[in-house]
């Protein structure tokens, strides 16, 4: 009987419990499981303890199980830390037992413990740990199995990679042509690469059959999840060593984008704990793209035996998904990026022609008429973290860059600018280097040549003998446009190749393919910005190992994410224009260099966001960059309410800086304007203005205000409030005095419930809720009448409690109460004010009060250090008791300056109505959103000051912390930045700048959504 056949008859889970009962002495109640060929049962008896038994195909052979029993029991011997499934024996202790089953064959029957985890297949994400965990997995596997042997491996098996020749006779069921060619295109590569190669590639008894549905992987918490274990080694063969982390790559790659990060993360698991051979290497491209051929093909073919079977197909699509992007991927490049992964230099003969550059580079001639070694040269920063450029995009526009360089040049008394080898840069927008529809996705931002700004016309000379070898126009915007590549013989060490791109047009005339070009020699100019593809005139200067046959296409740019490999095949090309080190500045410190700095030089109780923390070089309006360019969408921080070095800002800043910056004790008419158009957005008798640097120093100011109006010092605070990071603010703000080195409250201080009408004692369908948390403020109150108080200061919105809205109606009523016992009312207006909320340009709008004093930080500068006070003309005068306030940069010309550009934005761009339009948009998908995941308990907030309270069960309300912070680093792994609060941490706090659009907000709902729906983020994933 052969494999494929179908049996006459099922087992049944009944004669599976009974099959238990009868060779084991086990009752157990029996569910069927799947599988390809053979009759598969869990079972699970009264104590709780679970296995597999397994009723063979009939033309199953014995050797082929007892090899899978002997390996088992090996494994268990030799890798006993593995979870891996146990042989359990019959009562007359045999490993298998042959049964007759109903219809007549004889079967097969034996059974294994049965080991818990989730199928790879139906796991998400497949995080790049993950992966590396699968090939470490398997690499402790083939390292146990190195010297076991059995009969039984030596077996003929389709899924064998030292013999793929017999899917030749079954492409024709192959109905697509054109992937048909690409099965075949992979057959002829195997052929060409692999046949040759297998007397040099180890051999061993390998597991074989890593699919998705094979491995078992951890729980979705603790974090990171790992390849635990891997189940079904009925593929067990002796094989090509290799071809374990081949198989288990091409299944890795199913679903994803990048099918080549996915591919290496599991070699680079797999080689750190069974080294690879560079032979084995080098043949891993061809075997993974052959395991994907395989597997299509054996699809193909079993629809033609067993139509409609799901089980044939549940590879299939994704299958060939990943081997279409395989196909894309050049070979060597793939080899490239393999050995990488494996820790060993990309290339494998970079170091030798790296050697011959080094050699070679003091005698080779300049590129220019000028030596580039002795001429006074200006090394520009074109930067993503670049002060020369700034944040602005307009300032890396051909016509303005142009300028600023050839001005620097003539400034410095030099001909030549340089641009720096291996930068990270902002400068490629066109469609050529990445979406432009997709904000997020990488963009290519690493520089693989060096830049020579230069006037057009200028010569250029070989540095070393070569050949003419690509001649090319790339006349797309921000192309090379005119370019030349010249191949080089390297000796011993192989051949290299010199890219010189943005070149004068006449140049191509009068070169050949194969024209030979001595050391020396003028053999270019410089082009015109007309003609060179829209740069300011300059060359393009790369050197390149290996032309993956590119040709005229090989990118002078490259992904970060793939920056090892590329400058692996495009070494610095000052090797051989040996302009001094010194000219040069620093290298930027790595993000791990900066941490270690920072941790050395800094607190240690100065925190950070994120694992891993950020290096942020570079804010621009909606959106932060990191070191290697990568965009971030800015969700979080709402200090650039008007969006990060929004130019009318910096203009205002720059110029008054360039005036004057003085304090004070002068006259000035920028401190008055500035106060009188703040004091016009409140309402009487908010009239006179103090100014500081911070909102710290605000809320410090107020209190003094307050207490030299009552002659009283107590204060009433809420629960979990934060308000600075002074030492009377922390005895102020529970949510510090209460926390890890709190040292408690003072009794000064007194705290009120956070009215929370989410999860507070009094929740939202209470239409007295505002009403009832304003009796705890008379209570407090009460019991204070013979001390006398202070103020009450709270946030019109409390952001760090957890962006919670009051109820209705609730601050007046603790307003009344305060102002009755002889306090004064302060509005901490830091997080909320100036537009945010949509609705009203101040939060305590919402609730129709006007306070005593109001409190103004974070945004009223955009960033530039600046606060306000702002209060009544009798407390103003209550404060001017002989005592001099004076605070040396508080309201000086520049922070003015800067907080009067801001009004004017805001204004002039109508950003509170943009603030109100486009959160109106973000609200209602996220409660389109609230429906659909359980995980978020609320959806709370106006305009762009939002929160997402995540919870574990939407009934009990009970705070998800663990979720919150894996939400929010998966967003921040995704290019989206936001933070929690709350006191459990739990509330996902946006409060992105208010010049962001609905096309914003779409794209952070989109990515939320598929965090949302990954297991880790799952309300019962595990417990808080």
């Amino acid at each position: 009987m052969l494999l494929e056949s179908r049996v006459a008859h099922t087992i049944s889970v009944e004669e599976a419990a009974r099959l238990a009962r009868d060779l084991y002495g086990l009752d157990a109640v029996a569910r069927s499981l799947p599988g390809e060929y053979d009759d598969n049962f869990h079972l699970r008896d009264a104590g709780g303890r679970e296995f597999v038994l397994k009723v063979m195909h009939p033309a199953r052979e014995r050797s082929v199980i007892d090899l899978q029993c002997r390996a088992l029991q090996h494994l268990e011997k030799h890798a006993s830390t593995i979870h891996l499934p146990r042989v359990i024996p019959a009562q007359n202790g045999e490993l298998q037992t042959e049964i007759t089953a109903a219809d007549g064959t004889q079967r097969l029957v034996w059974m294994l413990t049965f080991v818990p985890g989730t199928m790879l297949a139906e796991v998400r994400p497949h995080s790049e740990h993950l992966l590396k965990s699968l090939g470490r997995l398997l690499g402790q596997i083939d390292s146990a199995l190195q010297d076991f042997s059995h009969p039984g491996a030596q077996r003929e098996l389709k899924w064998d990679l030292s013999a793929p020749g017999w899917i030749k006779m079954h492409l024709h069921t192959i109905a697509d042509v054109s992937r048909r060619a690409l099965v075949e295109k992979i057959l002829a590569l195997y052929e060409s690469e692999i046949v040759p190669a297998l007397p040099k590639l180890r051999r061993g008894v390998i597991y074989g059959d890593a699919n998705d549905h094979n491995v078992l992987v951890s729980a979705p918490w603790p974090l990171p999840r790992r390849a635990q274990s891997v189940i079904d080694f009925g593929d067990m063969h002796l094989g090509i060593t290799v071809s374990e982390v081949a198989i288990a790559a091409a299944y890795a790659m199913l679903g994803k984008e990048d099918v080549l990060r996915a591919a290496a993360s599991v070699v680079s698991g797999y080689h750190e704990v069974f080294p690879l051979q560079e032979s084995e290497i080098a043949a891993l491209y061809t075997l993974i793209g052959t395991r994907l051929a395989v597997s299509v093909t054996n699809s193909a073919y079993r629809q033609t035996l067993k139509p409609g079977d799901p089980y044939v197909t549940i590879s299939e699509s994704p299958a060939w998904e990943a081997l279409e992007r395989l196909a894309k991927v050049h070979p060597r490049f793939a080899h490239f990026t393999f050995r990488h992964a494996c820790g060993l230099s990309a290339m494998p003969q970079s170091e030798a022609i790296r050697h011959y550059l080094e050699q070679s580079g003091p005698t080779a001639a300049s590129l220019f008429t000028t030596d580039l070694r002795t001429a006074p040269v200006v090394v520009f920063d074109l930067s993503a973290a670049s002060t020369f450029l700034g944040a602005d995009p307009r300032s890396s526009e051909t016509v303005a860059l142009t300028s600023k360089i050839l001005q620097t040049l003539r400034e410095r008394d030099a001909s030549i600018g340089v641009g720096r080898y291996n930068e990270a840069r902002l400068l490629y927008t066109s469609p050529l280097f990445g979406s432009q529809t997709k904000p997020l996705e990488e963009r290519r931002t690493i520089h693989l040549g060096m830049d020579f700004f230069a006037a057009p016309g200028t010569a250029i000379h070989v540095p070393l003998d070569g050949t003419i070898h690509v001649l090319a126009n790339n006349d797309a915007p921000l192309d090379y446009g005119p370019l030349v590549i010249l191949k080089h013989d390297a000796g011993g060490a192989g051949t290299f190749f010199t890219l010189y791109g943005h070149l004068a047009i006449e140049t191509l005339a009068r070169l050949r393919i194969g024209q030979r070009i001595t050391r020396g020699e003028e053999f270019a100019r410089i082009g015109t910005a007309e003609e060179n593809g829209g740069w300011p005139p300059h060359l393009h200067f790369q050197i390149i190992l290996d032309l993956l046959d590119l040709n005229a296409n090989f990118p002078g740019v490259a992904f970060a994410s793939q920056r090892a490999v590329w400058t692996s095949l495009s070494p610095d090309p000052n090797l051989l224009t040996g302009i001094p080190k010194e000219r040069f500045p620093a290298d930027e410190s790595s993000p791990q260099q900066t941490l270690a700095a920072r941790r050395s030089r800094l607190g240690t109780n100065l925190r950070l966001s994120y694992q891993p923390p950020l290096k942020i070089v570079r804010g621009w309006m909606q959106y932060l960059y990191d070191e290697t360019g990568r965009a971030f969408l800015d969700f979080y921080n709402n200090v650039p309410i008007v969006g990060h070095s929004h130019p009318r800002v910096v203009q205002a800043a720059q110029g008054q800086l360039a005036l004057l910056n003085t304090n004070t004790r002068y006259l000035h008419d920028a401190i008055n304007r500035y106060a009188q158009r703040l004091t016009a957005l409140l309402p009487e008798p908010l009239s006179v203005c103090f100014f500081v640097n911070s909102g710290s120093e605000a809320n410090e100011l107020a209190l003094r205000l307050a207490r030299a109006h009552t002659g009283h010092e107590a204060v009433i605070v809420l629960e979990h409030a934060y308000h600075g990071n002074t030492s009377t603010l922390i005895d102020i703000s529970p949510y510090k005095f209460d926390g890890p080195g709190g040292r408690g409250r003072q009794e000064w201080v007194h705290v009120a419930p956070l009215p929370d009408d989410y999860r507070g004692k009094y929740r939202r369908e209470d239409t007295r809720a505002g009403e009832k948390y304003a009796a705890h403020i008379g209570e407090l109150l009460d019991n204070l009448s013979t001390k006398g108080l202070c103020a009450f200061i709270a946030e019109t919105l409390p952001s760090v409690g957890g962006q919670i809205v009051f109820p209705p109606g609730y601050l007046a009523d603790a307003y009344g109460r305060v102002r009755a016992a002889g306090g004064v009312c302060i509005a901490d207006e830091v997080q909320t004010g100036f537009g945010r909320l949509g609705t009203h340009f101040w939060g305590l709008e919402t609730q129709n009060v006007i306070p005593d004093i109001v409190v103004l930080g974070k945004p009223i500068g955009n960033g530039f250090p600046l606060g306000a006070v702002i209060t009544t003309s009798e407390i103003a005068r209550s404060f001017d008791n002989g005592m001099e306030f004076f605070s040396t940069f508080g309201g000086n010309a520049v922070a003015c300056a800067a907080g009067s550009a801001v009004l004017d934005i805001l204004e002039s761009e109508h950003l509170q109505e943009r603030a109100r339009r486009v959160g109106g948009h973000l609200k209602q998908s996220l409660l389109a959103l609230q429906k659909k995941y359980p995980l978020i308990g609320d959806v709370r907030g106006s305009g762009l000051f939002l929160g997402l309270d995540l919870v574990l069960d939407p009934s009990a309300r009970m705070p998800a912390t663990r979720q919150a912070e894996y939400v929010v680093n998966r967003l921040r792994e995704c290019g989206i930045l936001t933070g929690t609060d709350g006191p459990h941490h739990n509330v996902i706090k946006l409060r992105p700048p208010l010049i962001i659009a609905e096309s914003d907000a779409d794209i952070f709902t989109g990515v939320l959504a598929n965090i949302l729906a990954e297991d880790s983020a799952q309300p019962d994933a595990g417990p808080p």
